[in-house]
C-alpha cells in the first residue's frame, strides 16, 4: 500500500480510537445476562437480605385477607370508613413505607366486594380546595348541591416494621417484623393486628433505594 493511501486510513483508525475512548466506560454492549421480566412475588437473580418485591406481595396478601374475616368487617352492617396512618419504618432499610398500606388498600378495594370504604386523606388539599369551589358557586355540584362534609374514618390503618440485623465475615443476616393494626377511630381500641415474619441470610450486602 502506498503511503499517501495508508496515511488517511491510520488517522480514521486514530480517531476511532480517540472516540473509543472518549466514550463513558460504564456504556458497554450488552454481553451478559439481559433484563428479565419477572412477577413481583418472584425472587429474582438481584437480591439482598432487605425488604424486596416478593415480601411486599407476600405480607400485604396475608393481612388483606385477615383483614375480611374479622367481624367488625365481614358482618358490619354498612361498610366500615377506613383511613390511612403512615407505616412506621424501623429498619435499618431506606424502602418506601406507605407502598405497604397503598397495596393492602388496594387488595381489599379489589377483594372486598365494597365491604369497606377506604377515604382519601392524602388528596384533603385537592379536595378542600373543590369544595370550597362548589361552596362559592365557581363551579357546580350536581351530585350534592349541599355540599356535604367529608366522612369521618371508623377506622385506622397502619403498622410498624422492626429488623435486626447481624453482619460478620460469614455475611449477613437480617430479621423484619412486619406488624399491621386496624385501630377504632372512636375508642382507641386495636381491633385487629397480625403480622409476618422474614429472615434471609446472604454473603453480601445489597444497596436499597
Amino acid at each position: 500500500m502506498k503511503l499517501n493511501k495508508l496515511i488517511p486510513t491510520l488517522s480514521l483508525a486514530a480517531a476511532a480510537a480517540l472516540l473509543a475512548g472518549c466514550a463513558s466506560p460504564g456504556v458497554k454492549n450488552p454481553s451478559g445476562v439481559p433484563v428479565t421480566r419477572m412477577n413481583a412475588d418472584e425472587q429474582g437473580f438481584v437480591a439482598g437480605t432487605g425488604v424486596e418485591s416478593q415480601d411486599l406481595v407476600a405480607v400485604t396478601d396475608k393481612m388483606a385477607r385477615s383483614i375480611l374475616s374479622i367481624p367488625q368487617i365481614a358482618n358490619a352492617a354498612t361498610p366500615p370508613r377506613i383511613a390511612l396512618d403512615p407505616v412506621n419504618n424501623n429498619t435499618r432499610f431506606p424502602i418506601n413505607k406507605d407502598i405497604f398500606n397503598v397495596r393492602i388498600r388496594t387488595e381489599l378495594n379489589k377483594k372486598s366486594l365494597g365491604k369497606v370504604t377506604f377515604l382519601a386523606r392524602e388528596r384533603m388539599a385537592a379536595l378542600d380546595k373543590e369544595r370550597n369551589l362548589k361552596r362559592s358557586g365557581d363551579v357546580t355540584a350536581s351530585s350534592d348541591p349541599k355540599v356535604q362534609e367529608f366522612l369521618g374514618a371508623d377506622y385506622f390503618l397502619t403498622g410498624e416494621l422492626q429488623g435486626l440485623s447481624t453482619r460478620t465475615k460469614a455475611g449477613t443476616s437480617d430479621y423484619i417484623l412486619y406488624a399491621f393494626q386496624l385501630i377504632d377511630a372512636r375508642t382507641s381500641a386495636i381491633v385487629w393486628e397480625d403480622s409476618a415474619e422474614i429472615k434471609k441470610q446472604g454473603l453480601e450486602d445489597a444497596a436499597y433505594r
